[in-house]
C-alpha cells in the first residue's frame, strides 16, 4: 500500500481548479456591487469609517475601495484596478470595477460547462481589440482652444459628483489649473504635472464659491522675522536655496576643547564671519525675498532685516519647486554660485495673509507661471475633502483632453454600440470561442443598465429600445439621460468623456477578467519567518561594530 506523502504544511489552505475560479468570480462581484450604486448623476453616496474614528463621505469609486479592507486576494486585485485607473487617467474608477465584475459573472457559465479558461481568455482578447477598434470609430477631435467645448466635457464628466451643484465651478477651476501647468516640451508634445506643480489648498471656512486658482502659488508659512520685514511686496526678486543659513554643525556631537577665554571668542566670532559671508553674498543681489529649505539662524535673519530682505525657512521641496517654476527662479545649492539669472523676476506680488488663523504667503500675479496653487473654502473638512477628489478628477479629464483631443459620446452610448458591434462580428467567429466574444458584447451593456437602475426607471423597457436604436443605426450617440433615464442623443444633450478615459476603462477591466480566469489554484498561509527565533532586546546598544549610519534620528 502506497503511503500518503505530506508536501503542503498541515495550516496551509488551498482551493484548486474550479472551486479558485467561482470563488474569485464571486469575490470580483461583491466588490463590483459595492460601488455599482455609485455611478452616474443620480448616484448614492458610501458613508466609511476609518480606523481613526473620522468618516468619509463620498461617491468616488476609489476613494470608497481604497478605504475598505478586503481579505480575499482576487478582491485586493480588484481594488488595485480602480487604483491603476485613478493614476493613469483620474476618471472611470467606478465604470472599470462595474465591468470586470460584469465580465467574470458572464464567464461563470462557461466554466460551469467545462469550456477552458484558456479558450475563455483567448475570446475576451480578441474582443478587446475589437472593441477599442469600434471606439475608435465612434471618437471625433476637439479643439482644445475653444473655451466653451472644454467646460461642457468637463462639467459632463464631473455631473456625477458631489460638486454637480455648483455648476460650472469646479469645471473652470480644472480647467484653469491644467492650461496654467501645460507646459510644451517641443515637438508637438506636452507635459501635464498635475500632481507636482498643481497644489490644492484646503482651507475650512468661507463658501465654496470662494474657490479660485491663483496665478502663482501658496504656502502656508509666515515669514522669520514676522514683526520687522516687508509683507507686501511689488514686483519682488525672489531667491530659492536649498542650503541652510547658519553655522554648520557637525554631523555626530562635536566636542571642543578650549584652555584660553579668548579662544571661545575667537570661535563665535568665526561663526559670525561665516553667517555674514553668506548673507553679504546674497544681499550683493539685492534681492526682496529668499526662500531656503533648511534653517536659517536669528543672526542671518539680523542681517536680512537691516538690508530689508524678507526671508522664509524651513520650506518643502515640492513648494520650492513650484515658487521656481511660478516666478522663473533657479534654486541654488550654495551662497557662492548665486548668479543673476538665478533671481526670479516673474511674480507681480508678493504678500503675507491671514485666512482664519494661519498665515500664507502668496507669490501671485507671475507673467507665466508654469506652477499654481487651488484654494479650496467650504463648511468642514468632508466636504473640502469631496471638492479636492472631484477637482482632482476633473483635473485628470482636462489633462486626458488636452494630451489626446479625442471625444466619444458617454451616458452609455459607447457601451451600447461596442456592445451591438461585438454581437455583429461575434458570428462571423468560428468554433466555441463565439459565446465568449458575446459575452464581452453583454457584459459591456451594463454600463447603460446600471445608469437605468439607479435612475429608478423600468430597466428592461429602456435597455430594449435603447439597443433597438442601435440595432437600427449602428454607432449612433444615444444613450440614457442619468437625470430622467430617457432615451436621447447624447450630441444633443452635449454629454462626452475623453477617448483615453474609455479605452483605458474598457483595457484594464479586460485584462483583469483575464487574468482572474487565469487563476486555478490559490495556496494560503505562507509560512513566515519566524519572528520569535531573534531575541527582543530592551534597547538597542550601538558599538563600533553595529554602528547603523542610515538610521533616521527623530527631528
Amino acid at each position: 500500500m502506497q503511503v500518503p506523502v505530506t508536501v503542503l504544511n498541515a495550516n496551509t489552505k488551498r482551493e484548486t481548479g474550479k472551486k479558485a475560479q467561482l470563488g474569485n468570480i464571486v469575490a470580483a462581484k461583491t466588490v463590483a456591487d459595492i460601488i455599482r450604486t455609485t455611478l452616474g448623476p443620480k448616484s448614492m453616496l458610501k458613508m466609511l469609517l476609518d480606523p481613526n474614528g473620522g468618516i468619509v463621505l463620498t461617491n468616488d469609486g476609489h476613494a470608497i475601495l481604497r478605504e475598505i479592507d478586503v481579505s480575499h486576494p482576487a478582491a485586493k486585485s480588484m481594488i488595485q484596478l480602480s487604483r491603476t485607473q485613478d493614476e493613469e487617467v483620474g476618471d472611470g474608477t467606478t465604470s472599470v470595477i462595474i465591468l470586470a465584475g460584469e465580465l467574470l459573472h458572464l464567464a461563470e457559465p462557461f466554466l460551469e460547462k467545462n469550456l477552458h479558461p484558456t479558450v475563455i481568455v483567448k475570446a475576451y482578447a480578441k474582443a478587446l481589440e475589437d472593441a477599442v477598434k469600434i471606439v475608435d470609430e465612434m471618437s471625433f477631435p476637439i479643439d482644445i482652444n475653444d473655451r466653451q467645448q472644454m467646460l461642457n466635457v468637463v462639467n459632463s464628466c464631473i455631473a456625477t459628483k458631489f460638486t454637480h451643484r455648483f455648476g460650472t465651478l469646479m469645471a473652470e477651476l480644472a480647467l484653469d489649473a491644467v492650461q496654467t501647468v501645460t507646459q510644451d516640451v517641443g515637438n508637438g508634445l506636452k507635459e501635464i504635472d498635475i500632481k507636482n506643480y498643481a497644489k490644492i489648498e484646503k482651507i475650512p471656512g468661507g463658501t465654496i464659491e470662494d474657490c479660485k486658482v491663483l496665478k502663482g502659488v501658496m504656502f502656508n508659512k509666515d515669514l522669520v522675522v514676522p514683526g520687522r520685514m516687508r509683507r507686501k511686496i511689488a514686483n519682488p526678486r525672489i531667491l530659492l536655496l536649498d542650503c541652510p543659513l547658519e553655522y554648520k554643525k557637525g554631523e555626530n556631537q562635536t566636542n571642543v576643547e578650549i584652555t584660553k577665554e579668548e579662544d571661545w571668542a575667537a570661535l563665535l566670532k568665526a561663526e559670525e564671519e561665516a553667517i555674514k559671508k553668506m548673507c553679504d553674498e546674497i544681499i550683493a543681489f539685492k534681492p526682496d525675498v529668499v526662500v531656503t529649505e533648511k534653517g536659517l539662524s536669528d543672526l542671518a535673519a539680523h542681517f536680512f532685516t537691516k538690508a530689508n530682505i524678507s526671508a522664509i525657512r524651513r520650506l518643502r521641496k515640492t513648494d520650492n519647486n513650484r515658487i521656481a517654476r511660478a516666478c522663473g527662479a533657479t534654486i541654488v545649492h550654495r551662497t557662492e554660485e548665486i548668479r543673476e539669472s538665478d533671481i526670479g523676476t516673474g511674480a507681480g506680488l508678493f504678500e503675507v495673509i491671514k485666512i482664519g488663523d494661519e498665515f500664507f504667503c502668496c507669490v501671485v500675479d507671475c507673467k507665466e507661471p508654469k506652477a499654481c496653487s487651488i484654494v479650496l473654502r467650504g463648511a468642514s473638512k468632508d466636504i473640502l475633502n469631496e471638492v479636492e477628489r472631484n477637482l482632482v478628477d476633473a483635473m485628470g479629464v482636462a489633462r486626458n483632453i488636452c494630451m489626446d483631443p479625442r471625444l466619444v459620446p458617454g451616458g452609455g452610448a459607447c457601451e451600447m454600440a461596442v456592445s451591438r458591434g461585438l454581437m455583429d462580428k461575434a458570428s462571423s467567429i468560428q468554433g466555441v470561442e463565439q459565446w465568449p466574444y458575446k459575452a464581452v458584447g453583454s457584459a459591456m451593456e451594463v454600463i447603460p443598465r446600471t445608469l437605468a437602475q439607479n435612475c429608478g426607471i423600468n430597466v428592461i423597457r429602456t435597455l430594449t429600445k435603447l439597443r433597438a436604436k442601435h440595432a437600427e443605426q449602428p454607432g449612433c450617440p444615444f444613450g440614457i439621460n442619468g437625470d430622467s433615464g430617457e432615451i436621447v442623443d447624447m450630441k444633443a444633450l452635449g454629454i462626452w468623456e475623453p477617448l483615453a478615459v474609455k479605452v483605458q476603462t474598457i483595457k484594464t477591466a479586460v485584462d483583469s477578467a483575464k487574468m482572474l480566469l487565469r487563476i486555478d489554484d490559490i495556496v494560503s498561509g505562507m509560512s513566515r519567518k519566524q519572528e520569535a527565533s531573534r531575541p527582543k532586546s530592551g534597547a538597542e546598544v550601538e558599538d563600533h561594530d553595529n554602528v547603523d549610519s542610515e538610521q533616521m534620528l527623530p527631528e
